[in-house]
């Protein structure tokens, strides 16, 4: 592998004129708007039940919370921005209403989407394909001055898992996220978080050798790194299990995230990541 300079990352995010801190990591706590989801138990449409979700997600220490509309699992069949606005307005302003300080992430391909998300009260646009998908979604971000995470994914989500092939894994999801980073501060989006995209057109010996070197992310693009392995097939097919039983695994490999510097979990048990950060901070002794 190349050597790559190595740069500070920033300690926070600014969510509308409000400052995330990011000096000890944060977690994002999982909302599915869609009963389409690869792990049974994190989807609803019920809009009582989206609040009260959010209220477990922030009474168990989440800084941040993740909505999306649309199911990103292998084999998903796609809907449209007209639908994923249609199920995300109503829970933003829901969980809005209840929680005024909430700060939400729209996790969406779709610039129109993320921009009416973002004027109806969400802070932060989480998109997994970082703009490959839709060609307006860095200049809205940009537009909007909001955090953007930018997603690594080979392919589309219904094809990405058929026939993933890297020379080296590692160099070329960082190479991506670079030439991202590039476009994004030309669009003028100042807060870029890094995700290398676990599950999304890797084999379980790429997710695990992103892992491995995950420190590499935060260093070489000196931005935050947001690490979503949450009960993920990288975890359930190597301990050969299934979703339902991979919060053990998920917290292991949360940890070592942690320990190589991510910032930012993203996770359906926010309550088990709220415990990794605290216990790997302690050992850090912060």
């Amino acid at each position: 592998m190349k050597p790559y300079h190595i740069h500070p990352s920033p300690l926070a995010i600014n969510c509308k004129g409000r400052l995330l801190s990011l000096s000890q990591p944060v977690v994002m706590g999982i909302i599915n708007l869609t009963e389409d989801s690869f792990y049974e138990s994190s989807g609803t449409h019920e809009l009582h039940r989206v609040v009260e979700k959010a209220g477990q997600h922030l009474a168990e220490g989440a800084a941040i919370l993740d909505l999306g509309a649309q199911s990103s699992r292998p084999g998903a069949t796609m809907i449209g921005p007209e639908e994923e606005i249609r199920r995300l307005m109503p829970a933003i302003h829901a969980i809005l209403n209840h929680y005024p300080e909430a700060i939400i992430s729209v996790d969406t391909w779709y610039a129109q989407v993320a921009e009416r998300a973002i004027l109806a009260g969400a802070a932060i646009i989480n998109d997994i394909s970082a703009g490959d998908l839709d060609p307006g979604m860095i200049p809205i971000a940009g537009k909007l001055q909001v955090p953007y995470i930018a997603m690594h994914m080979q392919g589309k989500p219904a094809t990405m898992q058929e026939k993933p092939q890297y020379t080296d894994v590692v160099a070329e999801v960082l190479d991506y996220l670079k030439q991202k980073l590039a476009v994004c501060r030309a669009a003028g989006i100042k807060d870029f978080v890094a995700d290398p995209g676990f599950g999304f057109g890797k084999t379980l010996a790429h997710n695990y050798a992103l892992m491995n070197h995950l420190q590499l992310f935060g260093e070489v693009l000196g931005v935050p790194v947001l690490t979503g392995i949450s009960r993920k097939s990288m975890i359930y097919k190597l301990l050969g299990n299934g979703p339902a039983d991979s919060l053990n695994g998920t917290t292991v490999l949360n940890t070592i995230a942690l320990q190589k510097g991510s910032k930012i979990l993203r996770v359906h048990d926010v309550k088990a990541a709220v415990e990794a950060v605290k216990i790997t901070e302690m050992m850090r002794g912060n």
